[in-house]
């Protein structure tokens, strides 16, 4: 995939590309072993502002859920470029994702949730951006964030 296609689609998507953030602890952003990437947990931030606090089911809706499914993986997508050297045409397949969600005890959805993200994995890489995946409830996470999304890719090397 080249770099117009990349730009192209989030173009059609209006999407707008954050900045790669920068790691607010002890650990770096992606790690590159042999040719996959293991991208570490993107949250729903812009900059320094986050975009989805609170727990699904309780206070958030699942549309904000999604919303903030979609910002984790437009995060991790430019996370991806800066460990691929620059460039996104270096992807060969999106292998993984695993998202997180502050759920309330009773709140059950949380494929619904993560589906936003892999929906813009597809929609982006195209077959490619196809993956396994787990969405799984946790009683809280970092900061109050409603989601959290981590990513494993394989590229050419």
């Amino acid at each position: 995939m080249s770099e117009i296609d990349f730009d192209a689609r989030l173009a059609a998507l209006g999407e707008e590309v954050p900045e790669p953030t920068v790691p607010g602890a002890n650990y770096v952003p992606a790690v590159v072993v042999g040719n996959l990437v293991f991208l570490a947990g993107q949250v729903p931030r812009r900059g320094e502002s986050l975009t989805c606090v609170g727990r699904l089911g309780e206070n958030l809706t699942i549309e904000e859920g999604q919303a903030a499914a979609r910002l984790c993986a437009l995060n991790l997508i430019v996370q991806l470029k800066v460990a691929a050297g620059g460039s996104l045409k270096r992807v060969k397949r999106i292998v993984k994702l695993t998202g997180f969600v502050n759920s309330a005890p009773d709140f059950t959805a949380m494929p619904q949730v993560v589906n936003a993200a892999s929906d813009l994995f597809i929609e982006i890489f195209g077959e490619a951006g196809r993956h396994a995946r787990s969405a799984v409830g946790a009683p809280s996470l970092p900061r109050g964030v409603g989601v959290e999304i981590e990513a494993i890719a394989e590229i050419e090397i």
